[in-house]
């Protein structure tokens, strides 16, 4: 009575519907899922402290690192970024985030680790500068005057920042303050 291909259109309209159907249940029971990480990053050493040509501050450090993302992964996990970020109060801005390491977990197995790394990027802060314009025969020129380099002295907060990617459904981001470290007053 009905022509093949309309029994196939039916067929792939049904499948296309369930496998929807199923991805947003994925979606929804992987929500109730509550992750209880257990991590640690502690500061080992100030490799260098300086002031750059330019007035920012640059820091690079040595961290010891104790992470245990397993309750992160489920069956709908496909891989877990985590990165150790210091976050930090300026004058100019509430809130100032870098990021000092990162790394991709692809499976469990290999979501409990313990690593001694120095930072993969550099902590640089980048000193606000003034620019002021004066004018001679005509000519506008632009001078840059510092104000003040901001890492020297300050206390910074170490926060472990973890992105949990499904294979369906929406990504899941979370993070935990692990530890403060005050940086030293002089350059090294």
């Amino acid at each position: 009575m009905h022509s093949f291909v309309y029994r196939l259109n039916t067929l792939v309209t049904f499948s296309v519907l369930l496998l929807g159907v199923l991805c947003a249940g994925a979606s929804i029971l992987d929500s109730f899922n509550s992750h209880s990480v257990r991590a640690h990053v502690e500061v080992l050493k100030v490799n260098r402290f300086r002031r750059q040509l330019n007035g920012n501050d640059e820091v690079a450090l040595t961290l010891n690192i104790s992470v245990d993302l397993q309750s992160a992964f489920t069956w709908n996990t496909k891989q877990v970024f985590v990165f150790v970020a210091v976050e930090y109060e300026t004058p100019k801005n509430a809130l100032n985030q870098i990021s000092l390491w990162d790394h991709i977990i692809p499976d469990k197995e290999h979501a409990k680790f313990e690593t001694q790394v120095t930072n993969k990027y550099l902590l640089i802060d980048q000193a606000s500068f003034l620019r002021i314009p004066f004018c001679i025969k005509n000519l506008i020129i632009w001078n840059m005057k510092e104000h003040g380099s901001n890492l020297r002295g300050k206390k910074i907060e170490l926060v472990l920042h973890w992105h949990v990617m499904p294979k369906t459904g929406r990504m899941i981001q979370d993070k935990i303050g692990v530890s403060s470290f005050q940086i030293p007053e002089a350059y090294t």
